[in-house]
């Protein structure tokens, strides 16, 4: 099923240009004039078109150039093709001639060729690609900048919440005196105590049911004679240390990497060992918060519920009892030990794959979680308040700087959040510039991997999120912006390499109508140098195909910069024809991308290029699976094509980071009534082609 706009009402939808005024059409793609800014329909060229908004492969290219290339590939003596030959050198002849009128008319009465219909004009030689010229207009929800307006509602006690809090808000402590467990939540008494962190996983503390309170004060007195008999007077647990208003509970949320950071000893309460130790610490190691609770404290040791004996443990023992995926997260183990230490950012995104595993294993990237489980983290901090994004809290605490807890938000407007406020991370700007294997249908920024087998740390951006909508796009400024042409193949200035005899060459077919005109002239006056003068000028006329391809033979050394898009696989050979009328000798004037796209394949010679075999790749993806959804981008400005797929034609290429040593740009369709762009694929393209795209303001990537 082909994916749509979402209607405003029975097939239509409405939306808005920059100055508010409001258009209404169809559920068509839709794209924005970069010279009018007017929302139009798109039109794509298409090698086979498939439906109405789809048409054949056309072009603007000089007209003269072509035909000089056909009537010099087609000989004129294979039977009946003498007689087409001859027409079509009959119509270079005229070609030329105009030319000659033309120039002729410019000279002694200048025509003002200005274009005045609004239309996109054919002839673009600014230098530049045209740029995108639609801005976000919407709000944030969340801004990075504290002068920004943010919808986002902002929950009791959220902006008396301290930065930093290095300590629990309660932890319970017996009184010798008294003989009793009291509930502290004097700061000062806080601090100077010590005490044990109790991580557990709720189905091995209580059974849910009317014995269910009951099973929760047995556990809680199995804690705290195991706290004694550890020499300890304090110890915090969820259960009796999670607070009940919401802003408490917000606090407590805030402040669960301090309890273990805090915590002399963090003891893991486990089930019974009679249903199998195995079961019991596997079951523990599935929990969201296993990572901090494990690697934020000092010291670890685990008791099972049906023995007396309390085991100390290193993470390295930890990891294999309790980490079924330990081979992947060796590195955190490492590093949180101190035996191979990680770059920041390398650990933190190894750390939020880990958590991510754990949350909802069965959740594709990008949707919120359901709510979470009891036994995520005890009982009341997340249950009772259903947080959404509890992933993201989990993760937050190991890094410098902490978000508030939002009941509203889910994992990916929290991640924007988080990643706003650990600035030298840019996580969010990074996860632009990634493809992922699946782009998922809202929040296309998102990616937990990169089809380039690139990794988060690899990416250098270009951009700086500026916000997070409501519905979790993504506003970015600093954007390099480019439109990308479907309707047709535009007419392109280049310059060849510079040759004297070439454009000496160049000149002469022009010269072959004054001079047949000249010889008719002057055929009364003098009979043989007009005969001659005819003779010259035929000749020229039938030498001027090879002299007019011979005069533009030269290697493309600059070219008017275009993006030009194709749905379909196109050949090289049939590009070259459309853009510049083909290539003759030995300068090719398009090349393959030897590792842009997904298609790409490399040459294995001495010189890096793309191999010709990628075309036979791409056609084979265009008649399997995805047929319909593969499409060839050209970039003029470096004479590289590009195969990628795309479930709709990307209409809008943001140059968004860098990487592997060439830039990351991301290709985006256009969603007129929302205001946003939509990612489709990602290719590495040289980064010098950014210098030719213009900035544009605020973006939402949606």
């Amino acid at each position: 099923m082909r994916w749509q706009l979402p209607a405003t009402q029975k097939e239509t939808i409405t939306c808005y240009d920059d100055l508010g005024n409001s258009k209404t059409h169809g559920l068509e793609q839709r794209y924005v004039s970069p010279t009018t800014g007017v929302c139009r329909k798109l039109v794509v060229q298409a090698v086979t078109p498939s439906s109405k908004s789809e048409v054949p492969i056309s072009n603007h290219t000089n007209q003269a150039s072509k035909i000089a290339i056909w009537l010099l590939a087609n000989s004129p003596i294979r039977g009946w093709i003498l007689f087409k030959w001859v027409a079509v050198w009959l119509w270079f002849t005229l070609k030329l001639f105009w030319s000659v009128l033309w120039l002729l008319a410019q000279l002694f009465a200048p025509i003002d060729l200005v274009d005045n219909s609004g239309e996109d004009t054919e002839v673009y030689n600014t230098g530049y690609y045209k740029p995108y010229i639609r801005g976000f207009q919407g709000q944030l929800w969340a801004a990075r900048s504290a002068m920004e307006h943010s919808s986002r509602i902002i929950e009791e006690g959220e902006m008396d919440t301290p930065t930093r809090t290095l300590y629990p808000r309660l932890i319970i402590i017996r009184d010798p005196i008294r003989n009793e467990w009291i509930r502290c939540t004097d700061r000062d008494v806080i601090i100077r105590t010590k005490f044990i962190a109790i991580s557990y996983r709720a189905v091995d503390a209580y059974t849910r049911g009317p014995d269910q309170e009951k099973d929760k004060a047995q556990f809680t007195e199995e804690v705290r004679a195991t706290v004694l008999g550890q020499k300890y007077d304090a110890y915090w647990l969820d259960l009796e240390c999670i607070g009940e208003t919401p802003a408490e509970k917000n606090l407590d949320l805030y402040c669960m990497a301090d309890v273990y950071r805090g915590a002399d000893l963090t003891l893991i309460m486990l089930g019974k060992s009679a249903v199998g130790e195995n079961e019991c610490w596997k079951g523990w190691g599935e929990r969201v918060w296993t990572m901090p609770e494990a690697l934020l404290t000092s010291r670890l040791c685990y008791k099972f519920r049906d023995r007396e004996v309390v085991t100390p443990l290193s993470l390295f023992e930890l990891a294999n009892l309790a980490y079924t995926n330990y081979d992947l997260e060796q590195a955190i183990i490492n590093a949180y030990s101190g035996k191979d230490p990680l770059e920041r950012l390398e650990r933190l995104t190894l750390l939020k794959s880990a958590i991510w595993r754990r949350g909802t294993a069965a959740l594709a990237p990008g949707v919120a979680p359901p709510p979470p489980k009891l036994d995520m983290i005890g009982e009341k901090s997340v249950t009772s308040g259903a947080y959404k994004a509890e992933r993201v809290y989990a993760l937050m605490g190991f890094f410098e700087h902490r978000i508030q807890p939002n009941r509203s938000e889910d994992d990916l407007r929290a991640l924007v959040r988080l990643s706003m406020a650990n600035d030298n991370d840019r996580i969010a700007e990074r996860m632009v510039s990634m493809l992922p294997s699946t782009i998922t249908k809202t929040a296309c920024w998102y990616s937990d991997d990169d089809i380039y087998r690139a990794n988060l740390w690899d990416i250098l951006p270009e951009i700086q999120v500026a916000g997070v909508t409501e519905n979790g796009a993504l506003v970015v400024d600093g954007c390099r912006t480019a439109t990308i042409r479907w309707k047709d193949f535009p007419e392109v200035a280049f310059v060849t390499t510079d040759s004297l005899r070439r454009t000496i060459i160049g000149f002469i077919p022009y010269l072959s109508w004054p001079t047949l005109i000249i010889g008719l002239g002057i055929l009364m006056t003098s009979r043989v140098g007009g005969i001659a003068l005819i003779v010259i000028g035929l000749v020229l006329l039938v030498c001027s195909p090879r002299l007019f391809v011979f005069s533009q033979s030269g290697r493309v050394v600059n070219a008017q910069p275009w993006l030009i898009g194709v749905k379909g696989v196109v050949s090289i050979t049939e590009v070259e024809m459309h853009l510049y009328g083909g290539a003759r000798g030995h300068f090719p004037r398009m090349y393959f991308t030897p590792s842009g796209s997904q298609f790409s394949i490399p040459e294995r010679s001495t010189e890096r290029g793309g191999s010709f075999r990628q075309y036979d790749y791409a056609k084979l993806a265009d008649s399997g699976p995805d047929a319909g959804h593969i499409y060839t981008l050209i970039d003029t400005y470096s004479s590289t094509m590009y195969y990628f797929r795309a479930e709709r034609p990307p209409t809008v290429c943001i140059f968004a980071g860098r990487e592997g040593g060439l830039g990351r740009f991301v290709l985006c369709s256009e969603r007129c009534n929302i205001n946003e762009l939509h990612k489709e694929s990602v290719l590495r393209m040289p980064t010098e082609i950014s210098q030719k795209m213009e900035l544009s303001g605020w973006i939402a990537l949606g």
